[in-house]
């Protein structure tokens, strides 16, 4: 059930309903219900999966927080991540596996190749899984005690508006919002409708309209392609995933409120950041800051933090970059690559990113001599060149089809010839130009606050455009990007 449907939306209404007119006591069972019938809707008998996975989880965690033994409690953790890992191994990575070892055999002339039958990805097996072993490790770390209910435990898993593609929340910060009453408020409802309208929006109106365009543009050959036709295509794609990503985690967002259940903000003008450290505590900022704190922080020897804000990159001062440092920050980049698919050009997309970071670190604070406006600017022009063309390997077919396209930035002589359609070239311009008008004109806000009827007047008029563009556009043109993840 993809959220830019009709049916999504009569699902809603009946869950909303349903959620309020119950007894506070109940609505904790509605929710687990709800959430079986929405992934039910795509494939039943994987809920069985989900569950199995999370029925592993809360006994270990139980048995984690009662043993006694460090022993036994670093066991029962280990047993718990080694489930989850392997079903993710197997779903996910079988084929990546089986492929490379078939590569790796050609070259001593040998057939490697092992036929694992047909493997189906289960739909949100990455961020649900990553919920799990968030929760068995933060009761291994003592920080709460486990959930002695499956049912509401399951409930968090399962919660329909995140376990697809996130937010990712911990326990701590979903289960109590799960668990403790809920007075209406209309609030919750004209809150709630916003966040959709507006995710809705970003779906169906521009990410969807863009896809098009952009799959014609990487179905050329690169060596037709210039220079400024590869940017321009980056440029796109890089704005069709961010309205589509964005657009989801604001419908998800919107669908929690009506219940009366509050996700973090998910997104924050990443293109605007001024540096790749910044652009990262702007993107995808659940998940970055879950790989900051359960992968990236523990392999640099960090003090752990346990909160769903702040992004991946943690701010260092120049003489504490050490090599253990570095190399947990390429390690972590080259997981999270592999984390967003089973590929090498995810894997080069994280490395990519860790480079630049790494790039910035040594030259942070060399700058603070020039003007302020100076190094904003400039910073800001490389970090969404450098977040741009980073979305290449993303977007690709292969590995080496992103190499192709990024080889072709550096012939010079390209740059002279166009190889788009040129309607391509301005539709990638005014969504940059259109992005920095929107933060402009948000900027404005307050301003316009202090002028009586002014805003309440422009807030009816965006409104209205909003709706009338879902209306317009609101069909399954395609599922959200991040939902093959």
């Amino acid at each position: 059930m993809l959220f830019n449907t009709v049916s999504y939306l009569v699902f809603l209404v009946a869950a909303v309903v349903g959620y309020w007119l119950l007894p506070q006591d109940k609505r904790k069972w509605l929710l687990l219900a709800a959430s079986l019938a929405f992934y039910a809707a795509w494939r039943w008998e994987f809920v069985f999966l989900i569950g199995f996975s999370a029925l592993v989880d809360y006994f270990f965690s139980l048995k984690i927080h009662d043993a006694r033994s460090p022993h036994r409690r670093r066991l029962y953790l280990i047993s718990s991540l080694s489930i989850n890992i392997a079903l993710l191994l197997y779903f996910k990575y079988t084929y990546f596996l089986v492929d490379n070892m078939a590569g790796v055999g050609r070259i001593f002339g040998q057939d490697w190749m092992v036929d694992v039958g047909n493997i189906i990805l289960p739909l949100g097996i990455s961020f649900y899984t990553f919920l799990s072993i968030s929760y068995t490790v933060d009761v291994y770390r003592r920080l709460y005690d486990p959930i002695r209910n499956f049912g509401v435990y399951l409930t968090y898993v399962m919660f329909w508006p995140h376990m697809i593609a996130g937010p990712i929340l911990r326990a701590h910060e979903l289960i109590p919002q799960i668990t403790r009453p809920h007075r209406f408020h209309l609030e919750h409802l004209v809150v709630g409708t916003r966040w959709i309208l507006f995710g809705l929006f970003l779906k169906v109106v521009l990410a969807d309209q863009i896809a098009p365009m952009v799959d014609d543009a990487f179905a050329i050959h690169p060596t037709t392609l210039g220079g400024l036709d590869v940017t321009t295509m980056a440029f796109a794609f890089g704005f069709q995933i961010y309205f589509d990503f964005a657009g989801y985690s604001m419908v998800a967002i919107g669908s929690a409120r009506l219940l009366g259940i509050r996700f973090p903000d998910n997104f924050d003008w990443p293109y605007l950041a001024t540096s790749p450290r910044e652009f990262w505590r702007r993107w995808h900022i659940t998940l970055s800051s879950w790989i900051r704190d359960y992968l990236y922080l523990p392999l640099s020897g960090m003090a752990f933090r346990d909160r769903s804000e702040g992004g991946i990159e943690v701010q260092f001062a120049h003489k504490k970059t050490t090599l253990r440092l570095t190399l947990a920050l390429f390690l972590t980049w080259f997981i999270m690559g592999l984390w967003h698919g089973a590929s090498w050009r995810f894997a080069f997309w994280g490395v990519w990113h860790a480079l630049f970071i790494f790039v910035y670190r040594m030259l942070q604070g060399r700058f603070d001599a020039w003007p302020k406006w100076v190094v904003m600017i400039g910073g800001w022009g490389l970090t969404i060149l450098i977040a741009m063309l980073g979305w290449i390997p993303f977007r690709a077919e292969s590995l080496e089809h992103a190499l192709s396209l990024l080889a072709r930035l550096g012939d010079l002589d390209s740059y002279t010839s166009l190889g788009l359609r040129e309607n391509f070239y301005l539709v990638t311009f005014l969504l940059l130009a259109g992005m920095l008008l929107a933060r402009g004109a948000l900027s404005l806000r307050p301003a316009l606050a202090k002028v009586r009827y002014v805003e309440q007047v422009l807030d009816v008029a965006v409104m209205a455009c909003v709706m009338f563009g879902v209306f317009v556009f609101l069909r399954p043109i395609s599922q959200f990007i991040y939902f093959q993840f």
